[in-house]
Parts: structure tokens; C-alpha cells; sequence
């Protein structure tokens, strides 16, 4: 049992734990990454889907009172305008399609970038265009409220 003792003080296992720990704790870190990745994808659709839906109340409760809506056309909305647009139907959406979401993570605060093709009508006609989109989401609690919303148009 000495003997044991003695060879677990060892250099090289002790340089061999630490490695094995710097490598558990990194993959940790990435699991933990691709998890709020796959969390904050599921925000971005439920946000989407809530848009299609022409949900104001759960769209009341998603944005933030402050936040910025920053349209592909240069518009900008304060929220009580945007949800405005939706209940006059001066807005409406056909579909939105995510094709890529990305994610950056920053303490409470998510980022998504994504490249979305949204359909529908507003005050200027029909709309079908692919546009890059921008979120940047806030944790309040357990639930992530959308602070920012910026698209640009893209081919």
C-alpha cells in the first residue's frame, strides 16, 4: 500500500492527471458550448414560430420592453411599433426559414447570427428575400428575452 501511495506522488502522474484534466475540463467547455448552441437554435425557431403564428402576447413576452427592431428595408421599430405592424396585419409573415444559426456566447448574453428566407407582405407588397439576421438575446430567469433584431438583405 506504501508503495502505491508513493507512486501516485509520482512526477509523471501527476503531469499525466493534469493533462487527463485539462483535456476533461476542455471537453466539458465544448459539450457545454454545443449544448447552449443547440438551446439557443431552439429559441431562435420558437421566436420564428411565434412570428408565424402572429402571436402578440408570447411576441410581448419574448422581446424586451427597450428593444431595438431593426428591419432589412432601414426601418427601425421601438417594439410597441413592430407588434403594432403585426396587429394591423401591415406586417405579415408567410414563412421563415432558418438555414443557419450560429451562436456566440457571452455570460448572460446570446448572440445569434443566421441566414434566414422570409416571406410575406408589408406596406410595399410582397416580399421573398434571404436575409442575414442578427439577435442578441438576454437570460432574465430561465427565459431568454430578444433585445435586438437587425437584417440585411443579402443574394
Amino acid at each position: 500500500m506504501l508503495f502505491l501511495m508513493e507512486q501516485m506522488n509520482a512526477p509523471w502522474i501527476r503531469r499525466y492527471s493534469r493533462g487527463m484534466l485539462i483535456r476533461t475540463f476542455g471537453l466539458l467547455v465544448a459539450l457545454g458550448c454545443a449544448v447552449l448552441a443547440q438551446d439557443m437554435a431552439a429559441v431562435e425557431k420558437n421566436w420564428a414560430g411565434r412570428v408565424l403564428a402572429n402571436d402578440l402576447a408570447a411576441l410581448d413576452k419574448i422581446m424586451t420592453p427597450d428593444i431595438i427592431y431593426a428591419h432589412a428595408s432601414g426601418v427601425i421599430d421601438t417594439k410597441a411599433q413592430y407588434l403594432d405592424k403585426l396587429r394591423q396585419k401591415r406586417q405579415v409573415y408567410k414563412s421563415l426559414e432558418h438555414q443557419k444559426i450560429d451562436t456566440r456566447m457571452h455570460g448572460s448574453t446570446a448572440i445569434t447570427h443566421s441566414i434566414v428566407r422570409v416571406t410575406g407582405t408589408n406596406p410595399a407588397g410582397p416580399f421573398d428575400d434571404k436575409v442575414m439576421m442578427i439577435h442578441v438575446w438576454i437570460k432574465h430567469g430561465s427565459e431568454w428575452r430578444l433585445a435586438a433584431h437587425q437584417t440585411t438583405r443579402i443574394q
